[in-house]
Order: C-alpha cells, then structure tokens, then sequence
C-alpha cells in the first residue's frame, strides 16, 4: 500500500480543533470601549460625548488658571520683594508707573495710593468718596480685594461641578449600557455567564471614564483653591499694612510735585 494515499486518506483533527478557537478569538476582540460606542443607542453616545466636553473644559481650566497662578505667583514674589526693599512708597509708586501692575499686590498698592492722591487733591466731590481719607481708602483697599477674589476663583466653581457630577453622568451611562445588554440578552434566550459578562462589562466602561474624567477636576480644584486660600490670606495682611502705611506714617507726593 502506498503511505502517500493512506495519509491522505487519514482525517485532521488538528485543523478542525482550530476551527472554534479561532472563532473565540474573533468574538472576544469585538469585545471592548469602541464595541460598545459604536452598539449603543443614541442616549448612551450622548453621555460619552457629554464626558468627553467634561474633560476637556476642566483640562483647559485647569492649565490656564495653573499657568495663571504660577506666573501671578513668580510676579507678586517679585513685587513684594521690590516693595519691602523700597527707600519711600514715593519709589514703590514710581516703579509701579514704569514697569505697571502686573500681579495683585501691585495692583492693589495702585489703586490704594491712587485713591490717596485723588481724595487729597479733590476731596470728597462724589456720593463714593464721602468721609475721610481714611475712610475712602478703607473702600477702595476693600473694593480691590474683592475684584481680585473674584478673578482667582472664576472658573473653579465649574471644576467642582465637573468633579461632583461626571462620575454619576458615567454611572448612569453604565446603567444605561446594562439595561440594553440585558434585554438583547434576553431577547435571544443566550442567559449564560460567558454571554452576560462581555456586555456588562462593556457598560462598566462608561463609570471608569466617568471617574477619569471626575479626578483630575477635583485635584485641580482642590489645588487651586488652596493656592487662592493662601496668597489671598498673604494678599489681606499685605493690605492691612499698606493701609497702615499710608494712612500714618507715610505721605504721597503726587505726580509733578517736588520730592
């Protein structure tokens, strides 16, 4: 007998072995984050989108207000240096005049000495300038920290949105994303462990995304607030003496006068 014809004769088990494993790999790569995008309705493609623009807000508060703070901080460092080196606030004022004001200090020991000059030479020709030097100086110092206050904290109330809300908008996603697996499911009879999990855990994805997009709000968030927290306590006690500087022991020569 020829072995050539009895080989081919012979069946192989091996290749049709390979048969079902290939097809279970081919099953569980359709499995993942962009299978269930791309099967959802159009409720759960809305959540992703609504994390999705989530995410990118708070990235873009975060660097700008992060790249804000860290050069406000580099420049009041600066001032306040200048500042408590000068000879005279009559030297803080000019140099604020040349170089202008480009941090919170700076912008509030303009406004202070401004005010201080304006009620000296004009009095009190306005409803907002009525009562003593002092006391129209304690008003600008006030209205000038509060303008400041609110400009370090714009847009940090929408981080703390971000950071309490995405991660229920991903929960809710994933509630969503089972609901549908489980009536697809039960609308082909298929109740099995291996056919439950892969949907479920699809829709599991959307509360993952929710948290990634939640945790760098909140540290960002929490960062900056600190930050604002601190320089704003440095900001009050830094008015506090200039208020005592130039409502004392100081005097302001204003533009054109003699030194």
């Amino acid at each position: 007998m020829n072995p050539t014809a009895v080989a081919a004769s012979l069946p192989l088990p091996a290749a049709s072995a390979q048969v079902p494993t290939t097809a279970t790999t081919t099953a569980g790569t359709e499995l993942g984050f962009v299978h269930f995008i791309g099967q959802t309705d159009a409720v759960g493609q809305g959540l992703f989108v609504i994390l999705v623009l989530m995410s990118l807000v708070s990235w873009i508060l975060i660097l700008t207000k992060g790249v804000a703070l860290l050069g406000r901080q580099q420049r009041s460092r600066a001032f306040l240096k200048a500042f408590w080196n000068a000879d005279s606030l009559e030297a803080v004022h000019r140099q604020i005049q040349a170089q202008g004001a480009a941090d919170p200090f700076s912008h509030l020991t303009a406004h202070a000495m401004q005010a201080q000059i304006h009620h000296a030479r004009f009095g009190a020709s306005k409803l907002e300038e009525a009562g003593s030097a002092q006391e129209f100086l304690t008003r600008t110092i006030k209205k000038v920290l509060d303008e400041i206050t609110m400009d370090m904290e714009s847009g940090l109330s929408v981080l703390a949105t971000i950071g309490a809300t995405a991660p229920f908008v991903g929960l809710f996603g994933t509630v969503w994303g089972v609901y549908h697996a489980l009536l697809a499911i039960g609308a082909t009879g298929a109740g099995t462990l291996d056919k439950v999990a892969g949907p479920v855990g699809e829709a599991l994805i959307m509360t993952g995304v929710g948290l990634a997009v939640a945790i760098p709000a909140v540290m960002g968030y929490n960062w900056l607030t600190r930050s604002n927290r601190v320089w704003g306590a440095r900001l009050d006690a830094f008015a506090f003496e200039l208020f005592t500087f130039l409502s004392t022991g100081q005097t302001l020569k204003g533009p054109g006068k003699a030194n």
